[in-house]
This record gives C-alpha cells, sequence and structure tokens, in this order.
C-alpha cells in the first residue's frame, strides 16, 4: 500500500495547549479493570478485605502479553467484578475504596545494567503505550531485530487533545533522561522527534533536547490528520515503509509516544509504577475545560466534576479523540493507563448528518493515507464478497475515519471498514482451519 500525506485537515480545538496538568486528588473508590492494554488479562494478586497502598500489586501480568496492575490509591480492597471492556469483552476489575491517606508502598528504583534489566524493569512498571495503543511497552524493546531509529510520537493530531503537548513543554527533561538512559543499552544510530508544525512551543522544547545530543533530530510534520498513526510517522520521518502484516522493528524502527518515553524515565529514577495518567478534558459540555493527572481507576464522573461539572447534558462522551475515540456507556466508565483525553461533546458537536448514496467521487480513496479505497471494500463487503476484501487491503486499514470524515454522502465508512475487518478476519480464520485439516 502506499504512503503519502493524505489524510484530513480536522480542526484543531487545542483549547487547553496552555493549560499545565493539575493534579486530582484520590476519589473515593477506583476501579481497576485487569486488561488495560493489548493482550491476556492480569491475575488478581489480592482479595477482598485487603488493605492497599499506592503502587501496591494488586494484578500480575499473566502470559507473554500481558501487564501488571497497581494500585493508585491507599484503602481497602472491596470487591473483584467483572467489567466490561471496549473491546465488548468481560474482564476482572478489582474496586477499591480509598482510605484519603495516599500512602505509598515500600518502593525502590529498579536495578538496571543491561539491555536485559531494562526489558525488565519496563515490563514490572505496568507501562503501556500511553498515547492510546495500549500495547506493552516492554515487548516492543524485546525485539532481536537491530533497530536503526526510535521515533518518538509527539505529533498528537486529534483535535481536542493536548495531554502530549504538555508533557512535550512541562517534562522535556524525562524524555532527554529517556532518550539517554535507553542509548545505554541499545544499539540506536537516531532518535527522531516527529511533530506536528502547530506546536510552536512544544517544538522549541524538543529542540532543545537535540541541540544536547547529536544522535536526536526533530522532524517538523505539517499538521494534517492522522499524521501520528504509526505507520504514517514512520513513513512521513524516514521514508520507511511497513508492509501489511509486518511490524515497524521489521524496517529496523521503533515508535513511542512522547509520554510513554517521559514516564520510562521517572520510573527508573523513582520505582513508582504507572498509577496516574495525565488527561485532557474537554468538549463543549465541560464547564472547565484542562488538563489532568488522575488516579488510575478515577470515575469519568469524578473526573469531569474535578472541571466544574457540566455546562450542558452531553450528548456523547468519549475516551480519546473525535476522530478515533470510543463512546462510553456511562460516567462510571474509569480513567484507564491508555486513556489520553475524555471529552463531553454536546449536541451540536456530535450532529451526523443525514446519509446518501455513494457518487462515485474518490474522495474517500485520494485522502486515504494507507492508499486503500473505502467505497470498494463496502462496495464487496456489502454483497458478501469476503475474499475480495484482502486483496483491496482491508488488513492495513487503521480506522482513523478519514474517509467518513471526508464522505460527501456521509456515509459510515470508517465503521464499514471495521465490520468488514472483522468478516475478513473470521474468513480467514475459517479458510485457513479447513486447509489444516
Amino acid at each position: 500500500m502506499a504512503f503519502s500525506l493524505h489524510g484530513v485537515k480536522v480542526p484543531h480545538r487545542k483549547n487547553t495547549a496552555n493549560i499545565a496538568a493539575v493534579k486530582m486528588a484520590s476519589p473515593a473508590t477506583v476501579v481497576l479493570p485487569t486488561a488495560m492494554h493489548i493482550g491476556a488479562p492480569a491475575t488478581p494478586v489480592v482479595k477482598v478485605g485487603d488493605h492497599v497502598d499506592i503502587g501496591t500489586l494488586v494484578a500480575a501480568a499473566n502470559g507473554a502479553v500481558s501487564s501488571p496492575v497497581y494500585s493508585s490509591v491507599s484503602g481497602t480492597v472491596k470487591k473483584i467484578d467483572d467489567f466490561l471492556t471496549s473491546a465488548g469483552r468481560y474482564v476482572p476489575a478489582i474496586v477499591i475504596e480509598s482510605d484519603g491517606a495516599d500512602t505509598v508502598a515500600d518502593i525502590t528504583p529498579p536495578q538496571v545494567d543491561s539491555k536485559e534489566s531494562f526489558i525488565e524493569a519496563v515490563k514490572l512498571s505496568g507501562l503501556v503505550g500511553l498515547g492510546g495503543a495500549g500495547f506493552p511497552t516492554y515487548l516492543k524493546f524485546a525485539t532481536d531485530k537491530p533497530v536503526e531509529q526510535l521515533i518518538i510520537n509527539g505529533t498528537e493530531c486529534e483535535p481536542y487533545i493536548t495531554s502530549d503537548t504538555r508533557t512535550m513543554i512541562d517534562d522535556a527533561d524525562s524524555i532527554a533522561d529517556a532518550i539517554n538512559i535507553i542509548d545505554k543499552y541499545f544499539d540506536i544510530k537516531e532518535y527522531i522527534i516527529g511533530i506536528e508544525n502547530n506546536k510552536k512551543e512544544a517544538i522549541a522544547e524538543m529542540k532543545k533536547i537535540a541541540e544536547s545530543n547529536s544522535k536526536v533530530k526533530v522532524k517538523v510534520l505539517p499538521s494534517r490528520y492522522p499524521q501520528g498513526g504509526e505507520k504514517v510517522l514512520i513513513y512521513n520521518t524516514t521514508g520507511k515503509v511497513v508492509k501489511a502484516g509486518c511490524l515497524p522493528a521489521d524496517v529496523g524502527v521503533l515508535v513511542f509516544n512522547c509520554t510513554t518515553m517521559a514516564y520510562i524515565s521517572r520510573f527508573i529514577k523513582t520505582g513508582m509504577p504507572l498509577v496516574a495518567k495525565t488527561i485532557t478534558v474537554d468538549g463543549g459540555a465541560v464547564k472547565e475545560p484542562k488538563n489532568v493527572t488522575a488516579p488510575i481507576g478515577t470515575s469519568l464522573k469524578d473526573v469531569f466534576d474535578f472541571c466544574g461539572g457540566f455546562t450542558t447534558e452531553p450528548s456523547k462522551v468519549l475516551y480519546g479523540g473525535p476522530m478515533m475515540g470510543i463512546t462510553v456507556p456511562s460516567l462510571d466508565a474509569p480513567v484507564l493507563k491508555q486513556t489520553n483525553a475524555v471529552l463531553a461533546l454536546t449536541a451540536k458537536e456530535t450532529r451526523i448528518p443525514a446519509q446518501t448514496s455513494c457518487i462515485r467521487c474518490g474522495t474517500c480513496a485520494n485522502t486515504c493515507p494507507l492508499g486503500i479505497d473505502p467505497a470498494a471494500i463496502a462496495k464487496n463487503y456489502e454483497a458478501g464478497n469476503i475474499e475480495v476484501l484482502g486483496k483491496l487491503g482491508i488488513q492495513v486499514c487503521m480506522e482513523c475515519g478519514c474517509c467518513s470524515f471526508n464522505c460527501p454522502a456521509a456515509r459510515p465508512l470508517v465503521q464499514t471498514n471495521k465490520l468488514a475487518k472483522a468478516a475478513y478476519r473470521d474468513y480467514m480464520t475459517n479458510k485457513n482451519k479447513e486447509e489444516n485439516k
């Protein structure tokens, strides 16, 4: 598939870009799902009635792809109950009632003196991709392929979201320190900080890092969504193409979100596992939009209350941005490890235009950053031609929403792509089973 600077020009609405994160006090209760990452849910290691402190392990990693979970408050385990994730599966969740004391577990910085001990430290930290993907971070470092470039993703191309911008402005030293730590244990030739050109203050801070480290380069990119898509970012910073079915490491690249990098430095220095997350709280229904550092597991209701509540009843509440965000079913939903924003949007902001018939204008194909044809995919999916979907590249769709955003007929192309991708995956699974009988 061809990569390019295609995509869409979205309204920025970076209302909170100049607001440094404000720390939120521990809420009365936190809910900690055991799956806040891609892979197997962690296994609870506490029981009802146990006392925990901030940083106490409450669920251990389970399997090759998993991540541990730590308590974000001090208090008592009240129950362990099923939790419905955004992926549509139930996993155990640990509910902790805070005692308000904020006592901290006995924590010491990890002993890191080799590549192996660094990877183990990152694994024990509970760190996952903090840009929203939720992939356990240690697994990227554990690649046995040679790495030429490490890309730090500071693009933050979704409307509203500014939590990464604030990391680059307020915690640039931690990003620089993480680069130095990683460089001790990995043979990486170049570190590239990719950042959109609408973040002037953050660009200035990132250029200071490059000025003090000759292996660091700042690549200022056009402000065009989805600039932060992993494969798009790799192409636009290095010229390398990650083919379907391949990983960035297959072309000698690792990609980490800028906030993920900053956290690596803080964990190596302090040993405090991932227990809090800085998120952007915004949207037309929010009374006081701001960036908030909240304990993981805090309910969205508590977060919005911390921001003054609502000016009007929200029409829709999202995890993440309006392009790739996921609607939450209830304000009881908690802040997760990978949450970078929560938006409460008004009816005007969520109005869906009336859908009309496809006019075969080709706009969806022309704006797709991965060069696929959503209209053709929709046509074949609706006709039941599932085998053809693979030839059309459905497996590389990253569900960025550019096709739907720009469609003059207001067709739900990205939603159809999601259904088509699932149908093609099931088709290939069944085909492989038949062939292996």
